[in-house]
């Protein structure tokens, strides 16, 4: 069996902002440089054969404290990178949440195109595919991934048997770590979201001013890709 270390980039300026994209030249601030460290401590013992990241600066940033502890070069591999924003890259989620688009990607991700960008499900579709090679590639080893929010879940919805316009269910926090192990056989998810850290628990709230229940556009704002919900 291959296992697959599926790691998220850690935290940058423009997590739970913006839609950073592909922009180029967005780098890991003084708390995302700090968990990269503490993921490279984390995994120290885990004997990896290889590590892959997306080409974009936040993931390979992430995956460097690791690639030098283990004396492993970065990989670089444009099918783990993250969805094509389009039209939408670099906008703020503020600037996005009355659009219709928007609140038809929150509830239909798998069949909503992004205006000049990709579909979610074309982008789990490229993301599958550059496991299977890797799995091919590394028929009995353990590899990590360092990619991006959605795409992370896109990988953990498709291994999990789970439908893309569910997979905003999945939460995967900066620096977080999900493994799967892949076979002839099929898949066995072994741990989703893995921070190292207890979670945060969102305080309680009336059940009628909860988000969507009250109608507040801002609530699907946080179902997004480079954002998070409280994770509970």
């Amino acid at each position: 069996m291959t296992t697959f270390l599926l790691i998220r980039h850690a935290t940058n300026d423009m997590v739970g902002k913006a839609l950073a994209g592909w922009t180029p030249n967005v780098h890991l601030n003084d708390e995302g440089q700090a968990q990269a460290i503490k993921l490279a401590e984390r995994l120290a013992e885990v004997p990896l054969k290889a590590i892959y990241s997306s080409p974009l600066e936040r993931a390979v940033e992430t995956a460097q404290p690791l690639a030098e502890q283990l004396g492993l070069e970065i990989q670089i591999h444009a099918g783990v990178g993250e969805i094509q924003f389009g039209e939408w890259t670099g906008r703020t989620i503020k600037e996005l949440a009355d659009s219709p688009i928007w609140t038809n990607i929150q509830r239909f991700p798998s069949g909503t195109r992004i205006p000049g960008g990709e579909t979610l499900r074309e982008m789990q579709n490229r993301v599958v595919d550059a496991l299977e090679a890797l799995r091919a590639a590394h028929p009995n080893d353990i590899i990590a991934i360092f990619a991006h929010a959605d795409v992370v879940k896109a990988m953990v919805a498709h291994y999990l048997g789970v439908h893309l316009d569910l997979f905003q269910r999945i939460i995967i926090s900066p620096a977080s770590v999900s493994i799967v192990s892949v076979g002839d056989s099929g898949p066995h998810v072994l741990c989703v979201n893995d921070t190292g850290v207890p979670p945060k628990f969102p305080d309680p709230k009336p059940a009628a001013a909860e988000g969507a229940a009250a109608g507040d556009p801002a609530s699907d704002a946080e179902i997004t890709p480079e954002t998070e919900r409280p994770v509970g």
